[in-house]
């Protein structure tokens, strides 16, 4: 068991340390704890295969993804899941240094490619059902035809797509003006 000394210097999770409501510094009134313990933030980085398991509390195990190269993703309007490929980072409304620097975070927006299909190609009853219903907007198209389709990274779905695309593609049209 570690002492209390090694607590002392690493990231914690607790809000003691923080102001109360009238503004004034709360008094410690123990110690770091264990259970307080936090850890580092990961830098997700586009780039060859890299996960790093992270000894958790209860002996369990934790995988953080250091430089993934592959995601799980979904497109709700056409309710389809699919493992791609991540190309590239072109978007990032907080930091313009984390398109830079290729960091995955959340709303950061970057093109995916399938594996070895050419999107929108496939064919059989399945397809020619869904085409029938299927509207896509002329935006979608263009990236379809260049075989990359822009994506968010949220915890909802479907921010892609609509009002939401056409203001990333005119702030990606932006940065590479300048």
């Amino acid at each position: 068991m570690a002492s209390a000394k090694q607590w002392a210097s690493l990231i914690s999770r607790d809000n003691w340390h923080k102001c109360g409501k009238p503004r004034g510094k709360r008094k410690p009134y123990h110690k770091k704890q264990k259970y307080e313990l936090g850890s580092p933030a990961a830098n997700t980085n586009i780039g060859s295969r890299h996960i790093h398991t992270v000894c958790v509390r209860g002996g369990n195990k934790k995988y953080c993804a250091l430089r993934p190269d592959v995601g799980n993703f979904s497109w709700d309007s056409e309710y389809c899941t699919q493992k791609t490929r991540i190309i590239d980072v072109v978007y990032n409304a907080s930091n313009n240094e984390l398109v830079f620097t290729k960091t995955l975070v959340k709303n950061c927006i970057w093109y995916k490619s399938h594996y070895a299909l050419p999107l929108g190609r496939k064919k059989g009853k399945k397809y020619d059902k869904r085409k029938k219903n299927a509207k896509i907007s002329s935006l979608l198209e263009e990236q379809f035809q260049q075989g990359k389709v822009l994506v968010c990274i949220t915890s909802r779905r479907g921010q892609s797509e609509g009002k939401e695309l056409e203001f990333c593609l005119r702030k990606i049209k932006a940065q590479k003006g300048k």
